[in-house]
């Protein structure tokens, strides 16, 4: 196996979780999201040679994965999702399940860059790091996270 082939290996590994998260913020279903996450790889794959390092192999994997899921829904046409309209993203067995269900939906219904800052909040990734992925600075990250979250609130109560 080449040299390149196996670092490529192991810099997936080490990001897949994170990789698969982005996918699944973006996807209406989990096929959409196996979409994605195929799309996602091929484009890492390209850029791979290209990469130069300049940004950390974390901020650039997930700036390549967030760039490919917004092109795609992008492609979709669909900005804000009508709530009615999502399928299930997984069988609702639970009281918690269904309060993961709802959170999802909400999710949805945010902006493409709404939906790329929380995802990179919940990965525990530091605002100025947010910041470069997105192209904010780091202050700009912690209002537009207070404005979202208080968003993600008035949903749950106008449901």
């Amino acid at each position: 196996m080449a040299r390149q082939d196996k670092a490529f290996q192991n810099m997936v590994k080490e990001f897949e979780q994170s990789i698969y998260s982005i996918c699944h913020m973006y996807a209406r279903d989990e096929g959409e999201a196996k979409d994605l996450l195929q799309e996602t790889l091929v484009n890492l794959w390209k850029g791979f040679s290209k990469f130069r390092g300049e940004s950390s192999a974390r901020t650039w994997v997930t700036r390549v994965a967030i760039n490919t899921c917004i092109s795609a829904t992008r492609k979709r046409k669909v900005e804000t999702v009508d709530e009615s309209h999502i399928p299930p993203f997984r069988e609702v067995t639970s009281e918690s399940s269904a309060q993961i269900q709802d959170l999802h939906s909400r999710l949805l219904r945010l902006s493409y860059l709404e939906r790329a800052i929380v995802l990179l909040w919940l990965e525990d990734m530091p605002y100025d790091e947010i910041g470069a992925i997105i192209g904010l600075s780091a202050k700009n990250v912690g209002v537009k996270l207070v404005r979202i979250k208080n968003k993600l609130k008035e949903m749950s109560h106008g449901r």
